[in-house]
């Protein structure tokens, strides 16, 4: 077995540990009510599937693809394969943004937004993955 330590002071793993928890906490609260928007089948929602020409009732069936990513990505350890599974989504919604000419900063680019703040979190409180992936000064 290998064990991983984190050479940083307590201070900084603490901090970092705290920023990942509140990064995660905002992922969390975003993803949660656009997948309970998705799941009861709000007219908005119904609107902006017509926008990117998906059937209006497939709204339901996102939302519960997402709410089974985000439920892995909220335990721990199953963390990393939720984050893998909701960067799938995102990059989804990228491509469907692109494909009917949205805006690239406020539309577009938003999967990318929050698909680093999703694995930011996550780098942020989780050490594993932190040894796997060095950010070198």
């Amino acid at each position: 077995m290998v064990t991983i330590t984190d050479t940083a002071p307590a201070t900084t793993l603490k901090l970092m540990l705290w920023a990942g928890r509140i990064l995660t906490g905002l992922v969390v609260a975003f993803m949660t009510f656009d997948t309970v928007i998705k799941l009861i089948d709000l007219q908005v929602v119904r609107d902006s599937l017509d926008q990117l020409g998906y059937p209006a009732a497939l709204g339901p069936t996102i939302g519960a693809i997402e709410l089974i990513c985000l439920l892995l990505y909220i335990f721990p350890r199953t963390a990393v394969l939720g984050a893998v599974l909701l960067t799938a989504v995102m990059g989804g919604a990228i491509a469907s943004h692109l494909r009917v000419g949205d805006p690239l900063v406020s539309h577009t680019l938003f999967g990318v937004y929050l698909g680093a703040a999703i694995w930011g979190g996550l780098y942020l409180r989780d050490a594993r993955l932190r040894a796997i992936f060095p950010i070198r000064l």
